[in-house]
C-alpha cells in the first residue's frame, strides 16, 4: 500500500471540512468501496486517512478518522471543556447564516449529470452490514414551515434510493405527518459538512429547533464569520462549503433496511423504513466524500460530544460541574464521567440524579473530583477503587426508559441504571485519598 503524509495546514477562518485534511495521510493504492477502506484503517491504526483512488468512484476521494475530540480541540484552539462549554452558548444563542448565491457557493460548482449514488463511493465496511450505508450524511429537510438537520444512516438500495433508518424522533414525526397527507417531504442529504454544522447536526433538542442556526452561531464563535449557506434549485438550505449536497425525497414508501453495526459493536435489526429519492447529486469540485466507520471514534466524537453540554448544564444546576465525558467503553453514549466540585455532602448523589435527566439514554455515571482526569479511564477506575465505597455510595435506578442502542434492555425498552460517587466528602483529611504518582 502506498501511502503519503501532507504538511501540515493552518485551517483558515472558513474551515470546510477539506480543510481539516491537510495533514491526514493519503491511500494512494486503489481501494474498493467494498470493505477496502475499513480493512486498510484496520490495518494503518485507525488513523485520519483519505483514499485517492476508489474502483468503484472515479473522480472522487473519501476521508475518515479525521473528526476526533483532541483534534478539532487543536483545530479550534480551545480546551475541551471550553468546548463543551461553547456547544451549550450555540444551542442557548441561535442565529441566523448567511445565504449566498449559487455561483458563490464550491458545492454547486459541479455534479453528476445523470444521478448515479453507486458511482459515489459510499462505502460497505462491516461484513455484518446489509449493504453499503453512508453514515456520516446529515439530512436538511423543510416542510410546513420547519426545518430540521440531523444524522440518519442510509443503505443504498439502488442508483437512485436509499432506505434511511429514522429513529423515534423530529424527522419520523414530520415524515409520518407527511406520509398520512399522501406528500413526500423535500430534503437534501449532505455530506462532508463543516464540523460545526455535523456538531449541531449531532445535537438533540426537546423542542423543534433549526439545527442550522445553532451550527451558525457555533461557526461565529469558534471561526469569527458567519455560516455559509446556499438554497438548492427544492428549496432546501445546504452549507455551502459542503462537499456534497444531493437533492431527495422522503417518499412515502417503506423497504428493508439493516443489518447494521451500530455504535455498541452489535448488529442492528432489519426494519421496514423511509425510502428516499434522489433527484439530483450536486458536488464540489474533486469531492471527498466523509466514509465514517460506524463504531470508530468518529461516531463516538459526534454521538458523545453534543451529550455533554446537556448533562453539564443540568448537572450545573445542582452542584458546581466542571467537565464532563462521554467514555469510550460507553460508545461515546450508555456511559459519563463527570467531575464536580463538591461543596457540602451529598452532591455527588445530586449530580448523578441530574446527569441521567441530562441525557436519559444513558445507563451509567461516575461522579468525581477535579484533581482526576476524566479522559483518563485509569484514574477515573483508581478513583472509584480508593474514594468509592459501593454500599453507600452507589445509586441504582429500576424500571427505567433506556437506549435503544443498548442490547441488554427489555423487548419493552425498560433497562436499570447505575451512578458511582467518587468524590470525597468536602472537608475531610484529603491527604490518605491522594496519589503520588
Amino acid at each position: 500500500m502506498s501511502l503519503t503524509f501532507k504538511h501540515v495546514l493552518t485551517p483558515p477562518p472558513d474551515m470546510a471540512f477539506r480543510d481539516m485534511l491537510g495533514d491526514v495521510m493519503n491511500v494512494k493504492e486503489t481501494i474498493s468501496v467494498l470493505h477496502g477502506m475499513i480493512d486498510a484503517s484496520n490495518r494503518l491504526g485507525d488513523v485520519p486517512l483519505i483514499f485517492d483512488e476508489i474502483d468503484e468512484a472515479p473522480g472522487h476521494r473519501a476521508a475518515l478518522n479525521v473528526l476526533e475530540k483532541s483534534r478539532l480541540c487543536e483545530m479550534f484552539d480551545i480546551s475541551p471543556g471550553d468546548l463543551i462549554d461553547v456547544l451549550a452558548w450555540a444551542m442557548e444563542n441561535p442565529s441566523e447564516p448567511e445565504i449566498v448565491e449559487a455561483s458563490e457557493a464550491p458545492v454547486m460548482q459541479s455534479g453528476q449529470e445523470k444521478v448515479d449514488l453507486t458511482k459515489i463511493p459510499i462505502p460497505w465496511h462491516f461484513r455484518e452490514d446489509g449493504g453499503r450505508y453512508q453514515s456520516a450524511s446529515i439530512i436538511v429537510a423543510q416542510y410546513s414551515g420547519i426545518r430540521n438537520v440531523s444524522f440518519h444512516r442510509q443503505l443504498l438500495r439502488d442508483p437512485e434510493h436509499t432506505v434511511a433508518r429514522l429513529v423515534p424522533r423530529h424527522l419520523r414525526t414530520i415524515s409520518a405527518e407527511a406520509a398520512e397527507a399522501g406528500e413526500d417531504v423535500p430534503i437534501a442529504v449532505v455530506n462532508g459538512a463543516d464540523p460545526t454544522v455535523l456538531l449541531a447536526a449531532a445535537m438533540s433538542f426537546s423542542d423543534y429547533v433549526d439545527e442550522l442556526t445553532v451550527a451558525s452561531s457555533l461557526h461565529r464563535k469558534l471561526h469569527g464569520t458567519p455560516l455559509k449557506v446556499v438554497i438548492l434549485p427544492n428549496g432546501v438550505m445546504v452549507p455551502a462549503d459542503a462537499e456534497y449536497a444531493m437533492e431527495a425525497k422522503i417518499t412515502t414508501e417503506r423497504d428493508d433496511e439493516g443489518p447494521y453495526v451500530d455504535i455498541t459493536g452489535t448488529v442492528d435489526d432489519i426494519r421496514q423504513e423511509h425510502v428516499i429519492r434522489y433527484e439530483k447529486v450536486n458536488h464540489r469540485i474533486d469531492p471527498i466524500f466523509h466514509a465514517l466507520i460506524p463504531t470508530g471514534i468518529e461516531h463516538r466524537t459526534l454521538m458523545g460530544m453534543p451529550r455533554a453540554p446537556t448533562i453539564k448544564n443540568s448537572v450545573s444546576k445542582v452542584v458546581e460541574c466542571v467537565d464532563v465525558q462521554m467514555t469510550d467503553g460507553g460508545c461515546g453514549w450508555l456511559s459519563s464521567v463527570v467531575q464536580i466540585v463538591p461543596k457540602k455532602e451529598g452532591d455527588g448523589m445530586l449530580a448523578i440524579e441530574a446527569a441521567f435527566q441530562g441525557h436519559p439514554s444513558m445507563k451509567q455515571v461516575v461522579v468525581v473530583d477535579t484533581d482526576i482526569d476524566i479522559s483518563d479511564s485509569k484514574r477515573v477506575e483508581w478513583a472509584l477503587m480508593t474514594r468509592w465505597q459501593p454500599d453507600k455510595d452507589t445509586m441504582i435506578l429500576t424500571g427505567q426508559r433506556g437506549s435503544s442502542l443498548d442490547p441488554s434492555r427489555s423487548e419493552d425498552g425498560i433497562t436499570s441504571k447505575i451512578g458511582m460517587d467518587a468524590t470525597l466528602t468536602p472537608g475531610i483529611d484529603r491527604s490518605p485519598y491522594e496519589s503520588v504518582l
